[in-house]
């Protein structure tokens, strides 16, 4: 007999969620809002299936994305069923792939006990692969050919489908690439990630036998956050549910927000029309937030028109409203957030409860300077904080050994960083070179060629030494241009945009950030120098005492903050450029930065604050920037305003309004036009809401400014 009776399970579910555990045969698409209970519904239906509907349990396949989920869905189905639960297949898409996969493999020339490289090991072989056929591995690097690969795989396309679309000259070398990176994997009897998925398809859609086996295995498939699933998980889920139809699938088009990682909306959207007979049950009521927060939410999302429909709502009351401040720069509101961290703390919140958001990981950086300052322990989740990211201390090894070249662990950091032919075999030369002859390594250097170097390893050590001499030559200029040309002349940032990718555009935004580190200095110090720099940052990330402490508060973007909740939430930067990202509104993917946005403001539970400062100093330069559009589309009800002034924090009443202008000039593109503080520039562009873009001639930047209220007049031409 089951463990647990319907009466028992069904009891403590609200209405749609009754329904969508009761409604077992054919496809059924559940919207599951933020909050709303949808880990529930997928154990307690898998609880019904085999209590009350008499399905096996190895009939059950239910698909989650992460290791994390799939461990709690499999901890709740013990609790719920106990050994009733035995034999369910409760995994990820790569671990049900993985198993598939090893019953299958001899179909597709594999040995059942093929090698699953990680991450690490594939870079290697695209690496191996590019020196085989030739290519300059600084040209073409291979992290970001083998991101290229990558995505072919989630959509399915083979290495001679990617050859037909090649359209440059990359392209025909990442086509080269994949070809022979596939077929050395299968020779050394390995698949890579991808592998797992894109190879389970292709036995499911070429074998009929096996297709017919596993289409029969599971007679009930449930997946959760559907709307994160790519082209592969697609199919797969579509090959897998083809004989019983019985796919049940959870997500929600509003929390969509990895489309640079292959995951595509349409999926989703498209539901009914994949899967005829469709049966869709929105999930509405939340268990996690106020109805202050779910008000704003729900009126920033309907701002979209890729979404299905639904309104999310709580029995938690109104709640405290949600406060958008508006402060003068990115200090202001660094101490802003760490002033109201503290009064948290004091009225009983725990560090853990609070957290701080933000859309790209290099603006963490002020605000962890604040916390130190102020003793406020935190911990950033999703990387390392911000003087400990590699990136970041290869540039400070690289100002390091400018300031002292004998500093031996600085020099070995960079020594071949970026690549420049300089590998372990030249290091242990040189190392045992200046052990011999009592000298350091930085003057080894002098010497490659006593020290038993290859010709092209000797050039490499010449050209590290005369490089860095180059940089030496000029020390007593301001550190950021110093900062700026090691950049430039090392070769770090252009390896950086060598290799294509989204994790590279982000380091590249935190080696600027560390410009604006030296700006900052450069504007403060009494009697500036490198030295002294590289003295003031290094007691910013020495840190190590904060990491044993409890209660820590927490510091995230807003990717890595899907599928968590905080009692307080703090949102920084929403500003024009920075969220929405300026890459989104260029690229048009404005409802994905929304949906973003919406994912944030759902995290908090009782108290959320949303702030944007005037100007901000953020990848090396200063920008003005406007509010978020986000910010526009919050509703005023149960949503407070204020604008601070400088050392004002405490107030709690709002700046008066500025008023709009009475002269609002008419303008086209490329129109001559003067601003009151910022100079003469070009119109690049015009939006609608009377929004303009200007390049200014002064520094080459861009601004968008608001007509109604930006000090601009027409220079008649």
């Amino acid at each position: 007999m089951p463990v647990v009776s319907p009466e028992t399970y069904l009891a403590g579910l609200n209405p749609a969620q009754r329904d969508a555990v009761l409604l077992t045969e054919g496809p059924v698409l559940v919207i599951a809002g933020a909050g709303s209970g949808k880990t529930r519904v997928l154990t307690h239906r898998v609880a019904h299936l085999i209590g009350a509907v008499g399905a096996k349990a190895n009939e059950i396949l239910a698909i989650t994305f992460t290791n994390r989920a799939a461990d709690e869905m499999r901890t709740r189905l013990w609790d719920l069923l106990e050994d009733d639960a035995r034999g369910l297949w409760v995994l990820t898409f790569h671990a049900t792939c993985g198993r598939i996969l090893r019953r299958e493999a001899a179909h597709l020339g594999y040995k059942t006990n093929f090698t699953i490289y990680d991450q690490a090991d594939q870079v290697r072989l695209v690496k191996n692969v590019l020196e085989e056929l030739e290519r300059d591995t600084k040209r073409f690097v291979p992290r970001g050919i083998h991101a290229q690969i990558s995505n072919a795989k989630n959509q399915l396309v083979s290495p001679d489908a990617y050859r037909e679309r090649v359209a440059s000259f990359y392209d025909q070398t990442v086509a080269d690439v994949y070809d022979l990176y596939q077929r050395r994997l299968h020779a050394a009897n390995a698949v890579d990630f991808d592998d797992l998925l894109m190879l389970t398809v292709d036995v499911l859609e070429r074998f009929p036998e096996a297709r017919e086996k596993w289409q029969k295995a599971f007679r009930y498939v449930l997946v959760d956050e559907y709307q994160d699933t790519n082209h592969a998980q697609y199919r797969l889920l579509q090959l897998l549910a083809q004989r019983h139809l019985n796919l049940f699938a959870v997500g929600d088009p509003d929390q969509s927000i990895y489309a640079f990682r292959g995951a595509d909306i349409r999926n989703i959207m498209e539901f009914e029309r994949d899967f005829p007979g469709t049966q869709t049950i929105a999930l509405e009521q939340n268990y996690r937030s106020t109805n202050a927060i779910l008000g704003a939410a729900n009126a920033l999302i309907r701002n979209n028109t890729e979404r299905k429909e639904k309104n999310l709502f709580s029995d938690l009351g109104i709640g405290d409203p949600v406060r958008v401040i508006e402060l003068e720069d990115e200090h202001a509101e660094a101490r802003f957030v760490a002033v109201e961290i503290a009064r948290l703390v004091e009225e009983g919140f725990n560090g853990d409860e609070i957290a701080v958001f933000y859309r790209t990981n290099a603006q963490s950086r002020v605000l962890e300077d604040v916390l130190v300052r102020q003793g406020i322990a935190y911990q950033v989740i999703g990387g390392p904080r911000f003087y400990e990211r590699a990136e970041v201390k290869d540039l400070i090894a690289y100002l390091q050994v400018l300031d002292n070249p004998f500093d031996t662990v600085s020099l070995l950091r960079i020594a071949n960083r970026p690549r420049r032919g300089i590998g372990d075999t030249s290091i242990g030369r040189l190392q045992t070179y200046a052990n011999g002859h009592g000298i350091s390594f930085w003057e080894a250097l002098e010497f490659p060629e006593q020290a038993g170097l290859a010709a092209a390893s000797t050039r490499a050590v010449n050209g590290l030494r005369t490089l860095i001499l180059a940089l030496q030559s000029d020390l007593d200029r301001p550190v950021a241009g110093i900062v700026e040309d090691v950049l430039q002349r090392s070769g770090y940032t252009e390896s950086l945009e060598a290799e294509r990718t989204v994790e590279a555009q982000g380091r590249l935004e935190n080696l600027q950030e560390l410009v604006s580190v030296a700006r900052e200095y450069q504007e403060q110090a009494e009697e500036p120098s490198l030295s002294s720099f590289l003295q003031e940052i290094s007691l910013y990330s020495d840190q190590d005492a904060l990491r044993g402490e409890s209660s820590l508060v927490t510091l995230m973007t807003l990717h890595n903050a899907k599928g968590l909740e905080f009692r307080a939430v703090f949102m920084i930067g929403l500003e024009e450029g920075i969220f929405p990202h300026a890459r989104s509104i260029e690229e048009q993917s404005l409802e994905e930065e929304r949906r973003l946005c919406y994912v944030g403001l759902t995290r908090a539970q009782e108290r959320l604050t949303l702030l944007h400062a005037s100007s901000r100093a953020l990848y090396g330069g200063r920008t003005y920037n406007i509010a978020s559009r986000f910010l526009d589309e919050l509703p005023d009800e149960h949503v407070e305003r204020e604008r601070l002034a400088p050392t004002s924090w405490k107030a709690r009443s709002p700046a008066p309004p500025i008023a709009p202008r009475t002269d609002v000039p008419t303008l086209s593109t490329g129109d001559s036009v003067r601003h009151g503080t910022l100079g003469e520039g070009v119109v690049t562009r015009i939006e609608a809401g009377g929004v303009v873009t200007v390049r200014f001639s002064g520094d080459g930047s861009e601004r968008r400014l608001v007509l109604d209220y930006a000090p601009l007049e027409k220079i008649a031409s």
